[in-house]
């Protein structure tokens, strides 16, 4: 007789899990995964297997493999919105050496680059600027409240992360605030299994006096606890001098990160611990016609430490299951910027430090109706600084100087959401809201709506295969996926944008929050080797927050922040993936467009410089034995105008940048080199009045230790 077939369509990583399997046949779906792929996460099939009609088959659910589309977790095939999704492998194949270089070649991403490594780098999404996303670390906001040029300050190295997901578009009612136009998440690394040790050490140089020197190893457990310890030092000499001769563009910087985890039946928490502290020489960073410094330097330190639980109930497959996750978290930002780099009598720096506390709870639950995700959020935001806010009542010392900050500003953010998510065979709805209010600002508690849709369309193409006495067919299965989504979101400005004031910038305290809603619908097509995607969406925003300068006025001009009235953007993204083993490749393209144009005389710093034209084509191959390749191309088109020293009005001008690695694989050992701007473009300008690197090249060398049980 055979046996009872089980059908696994949803997993949990538990261990216990498997004993649901003793005694049966079991059949799990294959999940098709292709290289840097925007329909990545929702092109994991999840369909039942087709079975011999005379075996007898059950499906078993187990908890959700989650995304990051909608506030309750559900099947990758299920969700209503999608998401991109960056792979270990695609981080480890990738010629980078921070995560902004890898979001370079993600489809509707925009990076904007001022310094190398990841020192400082602009990344915003679908025509947006750097302050109007969110990116979170394991699901918690790590922005910075005080400027969005160091939102990508991460504690944790690349070889931590296990994926980054980037959702495109407000997302306000799954992340909350300050996600206007989109969101990044970085999941880190899944603590190893008890008893198993692991660990891997990195060594790196290159070009322009780089070396990097990292480790990451698994700690002793103990019961249902374990621990992940990382740790990286990283510098350069720089890439460029300044009129002086001084290098002013090198780098130092270290990162510490620990994480842990208690998991037991019904309950799991993890806890995380980040330190990064780096300084940089911000070369001409900040300057202006006015201001043309050429020394100026930058060091910044970022604490992190959270605590998050998931905590269920009535977990068996006859009952609905109750989900608690509760999360608390604490950051700290400081930060010294020096106008002239080791010269306070020239100018005196300018110090901040900025504290983040913020507590969070989300809850879902299953009903024959649906899902349905519940929750809310307080998160206060204090600031004090050398030159930014109000006037203190009680000033307070600057550790390590002879100075004391005198200005601060504090405010609470509340949000709350709701959202309802309904499953059925092939349809997927999802719609909700977030309400959020603020302490700084006038408005009251204000309702930000959204839904989501997709529609599943699995069948199969027939092929025939000729054989000498005839032919048989096989069947290859294709999902065609319909989607579509209205979503509003809102942000806060940053206090940069509110109270900076310093040469040649003036800031304006009483700005208004931005406001975005946005309309999209695409379709993906994905089969075992090729999946296929493409996205129609019209952004529109209210009171967009910009630094505009006004050149008419001449030696009187000075940078602005200001409230446009209302910009509209609309975009296409395309994008192809093929796998065909052992030869990956993948090819996107993004267009955008946005109606709100300046007047004569007046330049755009951020939101009216967007990339018009963006395409991206990578492939990845095996070349000899164990040796295998990887090459990138990016071409892209800016919109907009920058001011040189020298007073000129110049547009930005299209480029095309390439990037080449090689590796080598034995065992537990990974030889690879790496080749960024492999064509040693040294023309393009990817900000006004910034200098790029040429050619820069990166050898390395690491070794894996894994100890099974």
């Amino acid at each position: 007789m055979k046996r009872e077939m089980l059908v696994f369509r949803q997993f949990q990583r538990k261990g216990y899990s498997l004993f649901a399997c003793l005694g049966r046949e079991v059949i799990i779906s294959v999940l098709s995964v292709a290289t840097l792929s925007a329909t990545k996460a929702a092109g994991i099939s999840d369909e039942v297997w087709r079975v011999d009609s005379a075996g007898h088959v059950r499906e078993v659910f187990l908890s959700d493999v989650g995304v990051t589309g909608s506030r309750a977790p559900l099947a990758t095939s299920q969700a209503a919105r999608m998401v991109t999704v960056l792979s270990r492998e695609d981080i480890a194949q990738a010629p980078v050496q921070s995560v902004n270089d890898l979001l370079k070649y993600a489809v509707g991403v925009d990076v904007r680059q001022r310094g190398a490594l990841g020192s400082q780098t602009d990344v915003s999404i679908r025509g947006g600027t750097q302050e109007q996303i969110t990116v979170l670390l394991n699901g918690v906001n790590i922005g910075d409240p005080q400027t969005g040029h160091n939102t990508l300050d991460l504690p944790c190295q690349l070889e931590d992360i296990v994926r980054i997901e980037v959702l495109e578009g407000p997302a306000g009612r799954v992340y909350g605030t300050s996600s206007l136009v989109g969101a990044i998440n970085i999941v880190t690394t899944s603590l190893p299994q008890p008893l198993q040790k692991r660990g891997e050490v990195k060594l790196e140089a290159g070009s322009y006096g780089y070396a990097k020197a990292a480790f990451t190893a698994s700690l002793p457990q103990w019961r249902e606890v374990g621990g992940g310890l990382s740790a990286s030092y990283s510098r350069s000499d720089g890439y460029s001098r300044s009129r002086s001769g001084n290098l002013n563009t090198g780098y130092s910087g270290s990162k510490a990160f620990y994480q842990g985890a208690y998991d037991t039946r019904g309950l799991r928490v993890n806890w995380h611990l980040g330190l990064s502290d780096r300084g940089w020489g911000s070369g001409t960073f900040y300057a202006t016609p006015r201001w043309q410094a050429d020394e100026q330097y930058e060091h910044t330190t970022k604490l992190f430490a959270d605590v998050q639980a998931d905590l269920s109930a009535g977990g068996d497959l006859q009952s609905p299951t109750f989900h608690l996750q509760p999360a608390i978290y604490w950051q700290q930002h400081r930060d010294r910027y020096e106008g002239y780099h080791d010269r306070p009598d020239l100018m005196p720096y300018n110090y901040n430090r900025c504290d983040v506390y913020g507590v969070k709870v989300n809850g879902y639950f299953d009903s024959p109706l649906g899902r349905t995700a519940i929750g809310a959020e307080l998160r206060n935001e204090d600031l004090v600084s050398g030159n930014l806010g109000e006037p203190l009542f009680r000033t307070h010392h600057i550790n390590g100087t002879d100075r004391d900050y005198t200005l601060g500003i504090n405010r609470t953010n509340i949000s709350a959401h709701l959202e309802h998510n309904v499953l059925l065979r092939r349809l997927t709805v999802s719609a909700g809201f977030v309400a959020a209010k603020s302490s700084w600002s006038d408005m009251n508690m204000t309702l930000y709506p959204g839904i989501d849709l997709s529609y599943r369309i699995p069948f199969n193409v027939q092929r025939s295969r000729g054989l000498a006495n005839g032919s048989r067919g096989f069947a290859i299965p294709v999902t065609l996926k319909l989607f579509a989504g209205w979503n509003t979101s809102l942000r806060l400005p940053t206090f940069t944008e509110m109270y900076y004031k310093l040469q040649g910038y003036a800031a304006d305290p009483h700005l208004k929050p931005e406001e975005m809603q946005a309309l999209e619908v695409g379709a993906q097509l994905a089969t075992p080797h090729v999946e296929a995607k493409t996205t129609l969406f019209h952004h529109h925003g209210r009171n967009m927050i910009d630094w505009v300068m006004d050149t008419s006025l001449g030696d009187a001009a000075v940078w602005q922040s200001v409230n446009h009235t209302r910009i509209n953007t609309t975009g296409l993204e395309i994008s192809l993936s093929t796998q065909f083993s052992p030869l990956t490749a993948h090819l996107s393209y993004t267009y955008l467009s946005q109606d709100k144009h300046l007047s004569d005389g007046l330049v755009s710093q951020y939101a009216l410089e967007y990339l018009r034209h963006k395409l991206v084509a990578t492939i990845q191959a095996p070349l000899w034995r164990n040796l295998s390749g990887r090459l990138g191309l990016r071409w892209q088109d800016r919109k907009g105008t920058y001011t040189t020293f020298s007073g000129d009005l110049c547009p930005y001008r299209p480029y095309a940048l390439m990037d080449a690695r090689l590796s080598w694989v034995q065992s537990r050992i990974t030889l690879y080199a790496e080749a960024s701007n492999l064509l040693n473009n040294r023309s393009y300008v990817d900000f006004g009045n910034v200098p790029q690197p040429g050619r820069w090249l990166v050898v390395g060398f690491s070794w894996r230790y894994v100890n099974l049980p």
